[in-house]
């Protein structure tokens, strides 16, 4: 169980990073700059640690016991700019941390 958060966090982390760099840095330099190669390879990267997170995410809620209310909570706070941390912060103040 004790693993399984660990990979949950660390890929949350990651996915969560991912989001920003792609909404702050990325984004603003293909529309403001008209430089699009960093949303082409920082998109692609924040996709696939998207997914990665999404199956995880079922994978830790079968695995550690978690209801459904965390499970949502996990999903919707990686569409959410810095959504990843709070969630993680509320977890860690769980007896799942």
């Amino acid at each position: 169980m004790e693993a399984t958060l660990k990979w949950f966090r660390t890929i949350g982390f990651l996915e969560g990073t991912s989001l920003l760099l792609l909404l702050i840095v990325a984004m603003p330099l293909k529309y403001m700059m008209d430089i699009p190669i960093f949303v082409t390879y920082i998109g692609a990267i924040h996709g696939g640690l998207f997914v990665l997170y999404v199956a995880w995410t079922g994978y830790t809620t079968l695995k550690v016991g978690w209801g459904l209310k965390w499970a949502f909570f996990a999903l919707i706070a990686s569409v959410i700019p810095f959504g990843y941390y709070i969630f993680d912060m509320r977890l860690q103040k769980t007896e799942y941390a």
